[in-house]
């Protein structure tokens, strides 16, 4: 039942019957969206059953919380509707209240910062060239092109129908309707391919709502071009927790508390025009330690031994040390260089890694 049906439904008296019949009436009676939105406007309708008739109200009548709450609950495409009927709706339903929420539900997973500070930079790089006015695309149009003509939408029409550039409704259509190259990080890259198996990296995400998937832009690094994977799927996504750049050392806070145990996301990379990526990993102990918590010092020697155990025992990609007390990049060209550590303080961001455990042991 549409929410429209459930609004009539309420506002006519002795209203009792079940879905089914509300279903049957709402397929026989056609609406239009003028009449039924336009302030002050009146219906009357003629029930044959009972023999009379019955005013009906504007939803711009109803009380402001009764209002609000039901633009609160709709979705994005059904918002974007309710803003093409008149200014007064088009007002509310471009509010930023109103799309915060929409936004957090849907994007805040995997868009951070760092992605609005591009869409900004993009924003004011178009206004410089004049594009802002002359060429910005109405985003508000695009959810309704969907279900309407564009002739009826007139999206030729004047400027002032599409939301503000900088609105929480242009961002929210930018990101949906995929306009818009957002930074963030991939799980896995490429497809889980075996040489980035428990890795973090970053990428520029362009949005699929066909399919629900994105498309990820790998950058250039040494020889190798731009690589590009396709159907990349939410849980393998998420927003930088940091704000530092793929080719800078991150200045690790962690060290000193660093202990046996602790889970950790290590930069590493191959050779020095690669940018890093953030490699999953725990804390071990030291060779002299036989692990007895009782009696175990690891906490207190300057190495940390980091072991990444979705590797074989024996392998060179098992255990890397690290000085606590004067780390910077350390390795070399046969085994990679390991740069900052981050240390995991939440079980979610745990039980993530632990979702992408590779089903075989590496080599």
């Amino acid at each position: 039942m549409s929410l429209m049906s459930v609004w009539l439904a309420l506002l006519s008296p002795g209203s009792s019957s079940s879905a089914e019949d509300d279903t049957e009436s709402s397929s026989s009676t056609k609406w239009g969206l003028g009449a039924m939105f336009c302030k002050r406007r009146c219906l009357k309708n003629k029930v044959e059953e009972d023999d009379f008739s019955t005013d009906c109200m504007s939803v711009l009548d109803l009380p402001e919380l009764a209002l609000e709450g039901i633009l609160g609950r709709l979705p994005p495409s059904s918002l974007c509707q309710m803003s093409g009927v008149c200014q007064e709706l088009r007002k509310r339903c471009k509010s930023d209240h109103l799309w915060q929420s929409l936004f957090q539900e849907k994007w805040v997973g995997i868009v951070g910062p760092s992605a609005f500070q591009e869409w900004q930079r993009q924003l004011i790089e178009q206004a410089e060239q004049g594009a802002a006015v002359e060429k910005a695309p109405r985003l508000w149009g695009w959810p309704l092109s969907c279900l309407w003509p564009f002739t009826w939408l007139n999206l030729q029409g004047p400027p002032a129908s599409s939301p503000p550039p900088d609105s929480l409704m242009a961002w929210y259509w930018a990101l949906e309707s995929g306009s818009f190259w957002f930074p963030a990080q991939v799980y896995n890259r490429e497809n889980g391919h075996v040489g980035f198996m428990l890795s973090c990296y970053d990428a520029e995400l362009n949005y699929d709502r066909q399919t629900d998937s994105f498309k990820a832009r790998y950058p250039p690094h040494g020889p190798r071009t731009i690589v590009v994977e396709e159907g990349v799927r939410w849980e393998r996504l998420r927003a930088p927790p940091l704000d530092t750049p793929a080719h800078d050392l991150h200045a690790s806070d962690c060290l000193a508390d660093l202990q046996p145990g602790d889970h950790v996301e290590v930069q590493w990379r191959r050779n020095k025009e690669f940018p890093y990526g953030w490699w999953y990993g725990v804390v071990g102990h030291a060779e002299t330690c036989d692990g007895n918590s009782r009696h175990c010092r690891c906490h207190s020697f300057e190495t940390v031994w980091l072991e990444f155990n979705q590797y074989t025992l024996g392998s060179r990609w098992r255990r890397a040390a690290i000085n606590r007390k004067s780390h910077r990049e350390e390795g070399n060209e046969a085994e990679g260089f390991y740069g900052g550590i981050r240390k995991l303080k939440t079980k979610e961001e745990i039980s993530i890694w632990k979702k992408l455990w590779p089903t075989e042991t590496l080599e």
